[in-house]
């Protein structure tokens, strides 16, 4: 069968002032439908610009893709000109961005920015607006605005009918995220980039939206790449989880196999990191250092400098996955013996 997204050996660099970076360095990621994947790790791991290079949102120049490819459902995205890229936005590839300020347009009404993602969307698909489609534009334009309204109630915004006339300065934050959320969803994509969708959420509205996101996956079988630092949102939400560092995936699979026997010393330093109903004051573990400066990356292992396991061998390559569990790898050569390291 093929996988609905398939990422094989992509690397990617971006030019600066400074020089060029290598922010993606190998990565490779396969999501079926019926899965939702999430995508963790510190601030500067190549976490977003992964999945923005799964939608071509990753601008060239100073974006460049030396090597591998991104395949959904087997077709290579790489080569695709922006406006075969454009008839998959929305209707094959739905991304929720990171930031609400700056991704709705403010010159136009959330009823209008709503209704022209349904309906380009129903371009492709005529059962999204449900209307024959020989449908005048009048017929098709209200039931888009009517999707519009559904959209807006399910991730949890009153009133719905009467917001979709306000402008985005109109909403909170948080209420502009919703939207950003229901503009996502509104085409039924077959794989969805959430990219941070529920930062700006209090933590009811957090849950529904989580929820709403697993409903669409089990009735349009689609794919989720959940971008995200919360590990607690992984462990209640997804079905696998991908951990990077610095521009490499450094552990990967279930999350009950990742999350309840981390192999990575990355990993294992992330989850230590968080508090518990029985964590002592004091008792806390920080990780010490940051993530390493792309331009000039340690050689080898990129946590070789912040691990405490770390051995010379591991600064004379990348160390490839290695396989420690069912669907279950870790790019570590000492993962083999990392458990008991751990409790040595």
């Amino acid at each position: 069968m093929t996988a609905l997204l398939e990422i094989r050996d992509l690397h990617l660099s971006m030019s600066s002032y400074e020089g060029s970076a290598d922010v993606l360095n190998g990565i490779n990621l396969t999501v079926n439908r019926g899965e939702i994947w999430g995508l963790v790790g510190e601030s500067g791991c190549g976490k977003s610009l992964t999945g923005l290079s799964v939608s071509r949102l990753a601008p060239s120049p100073p974006a460049h893709y030396s090597k591998g490819q991104i395949l959904l459902e087997g077709r290579d995205l790489l080569p695709l000109t922006q406006r075969e890229m454009q008839k998959l936005r929305g209707k094959r590839i739905g991304m929720i961005f990171q930031d609400p300020t700056t991704n709705l347009n403010p010159a136009f009404r959330i009823g209008e920015q709503l209704t022209d993602v349904a309906l380009a969307a129903a371009a492709q698909d005529d059962t999204i607006l449900d209307c024959p489609a020989h449908s005048s534009n009048r017929t098709r334009r209200a039931a888009a605005w009517s999707l519009a309204v559904e959209m807006l109630e399910k991730v949890g915004i009153p009133n719905a009918q009467s917001r979709l006339a306000s402008y985005p300065h109109e909403f909170s934050g948080g209420m502009r995220q919703r939207v950003l959320i229901a503009m996502a969803m509104i085409g039924r994509p077959d794989l969805l980039i959430a990219d941070e969708p529920t930062t700006a959420l209090d933590v009811s509205v957090q849950a529904q939206i989580l929820k709403q996101i697993k409903a669409n996956v089990a009735e349009y079988d689609m794919g989720v790449v959940l971008i995200t630092h919360n590990l607690g949102v992984v462990a209640q939400t997804c079905s696998h989880v991908a951990v990077m560092y610095a521009g490499n995936i450094v552990e990967n699979g279930p999350v009950a196999a990742v999350i309840g026997n981390p192999v990575h010393p990355y990993t294992r330093a992330l989850l230590s990191a968080i508090p518990t109903k029985d964590t002592k004051r004091g008792a806390l573990k920080g990780l010490a250092g940051a993530v390493p400066n792309l331009i000039n990356p340690p050689p080898g292992c990129r946590f070789a400098p912040r691990c405490a396991f770390a051995q010379p061998a591991c600064t004379k390559a990348t160390p490839p996955p290695e396989t420690v569990g069912p669907n279950h790898s870790a790019a570590c050569i000492r993962a083999a013996e990392m458990e008991a390291l751990i409790h040595a």
